[in-house]
């Protein structure tokens, strides 16, 4: 047996079955002639590298461009690039996942959960504006130019103005893993934990999932949370607060600049906020199910948390939160931020 065919059956998920799924059943962008794509592909690299220094100026924090750079996608290719962070993110337990002697994995087979995982994946593909690749080293940030084409027509806003004003959002996460050198590997070691802590049982996972829809998800983060097992629950609780901090402070940065940069800054909030909140019905229905809920409040949180911190201490002070994992804010300090002051600034 040649070792090619020996990683593959040892897999939890075939690969290239769910990024070609996922590529294949992502739904088509705005309806533009070619000109008006490329048009909108060069407004947004423009718009990336104008929104670098004024995040830096804001933060404090730098990030060399060339090292961690942007680049403009469609939907195929950000289904794509994700397919690899998910691979990267579980390689180092591929064979606790994907053993042949594996319950779980036997059952459901590497195919099926790759056409699951591009089927999620496609669905995704149009909702989201930007994206930080966390797991590995290129590091680069994605900006997804259908989805924010397609938004600023929905909201009805001046294309230069939202262009640049998602741009100081992604920028700042570039700046967050490409100044704080120990935040990525940080990020892969804790999800790295969370999978590690899998529990193998298939009863036992079905029999949580069975209890939790009896008393209701209301407050759960859906389907995903209800499978946990205790420890990495506890695991999750601290991701969800770091991404918490970034979301947050991607925000945060994003309305700091704005005024001087996107002169309708005011109006693009105001929409874009109202946009978050709603879905239809079966939009609102899968982001339940996912757990994407979360993904809403982290907004919120985290930025409640941050304003706090610098309203209080100054960003200077604030910036003290990427000393260390030790100085990031635990999971009860995103709401107590004085918490947070009192354990890190004494």
């Amino acid at each position: 047996m040649c070792p090619t065919y020996s990683r593959q059956v040892t897999e939890p998920v075939d690969w290239a079955l769910a990024a070609a799924t996922g590529a294949r059943l992502a739904p088509s962008g705005p309806d533009d002639d070619r000109d008006g794509v490329e048009a909108a592909v060069r407004q947004l690299r423009r718009a990336s590298e104008r929104a670098v220094q004024p995040v830096a100026d804001v933060t404090g924090l730098e990030a060399p461009f060339e090292a961690h750079r942007s680049v403009v996608v469609g939907r195929k290719e950000w289904v794509r690039s994700n397919v690899e962070q998910l691979r990267t993110a579980t390689e180092p337990v591929a064979d606790l996942l994907g053993g042949d002697g594996n319950r779980v994995v036997r059952a459901i087979g590497s195919r099926t959960t790759a056409l699951q995982m591009g089927g999620v994946l496609a669905w995704l593909s149009s909702k989201v504006l930007g994206q930080y690749e966390a797991f590995g080293s290129e590091g680069r940030l994605l900006l997804v130019a259908p989805n924010i084409v397609h938004a600023e027509r929905q909201l009805d806003v001046p294309p230069t103005d939202f262009r640049l004003w998602v741009c100081l959002h992604e920028e700042t996460h570039r700046v967050q893993f490409g100044a704080v050198e120990w935040l990525s590997p940080y990020f892969t070691e804790e999800v790295h934990s969370y999978l590690r802590a899998v529990d193998p049982d298939a009863g036992s996972a079905i029999g949580r999932v069975v209890a939790g829809l009896r008393r209701g998800t209301r407050g759960s983060g859906g389907l995903i949370d209800l499978m946990q097992t205790d420890d990495q629950r506890a695991i999750l609780d601290r991701l969800t607060a770091l991404m918490s901090l970034l979301e947050g402070h991607a925000d945060v940065v994003m309305d700091a600049v704005g005024p001087k940069v996107v002169p309708s800054v005011d109006i693009i909030r105001q929409r874009f906020d109202q946009r978050r909140q709603q879905a239809g019905t079966l939009d609102g229905a899968l982001r339940r199910l996912l757990g994407l809920d979360a993904k809403l409040r982290q907004y919120v949180d985290g930025a409640a948390f941050v304003r706090a911190v610098v309203d209080k201490v100054g960003m200077q002070d604030f910036n003290a939160v990427w000393t260390s994992p030790d100085t990031l804010p635990r999971p009860a300090e995103i709401a107590d931020p004085a918490a947070w002051i009192a354990r890190v600034h004494g």
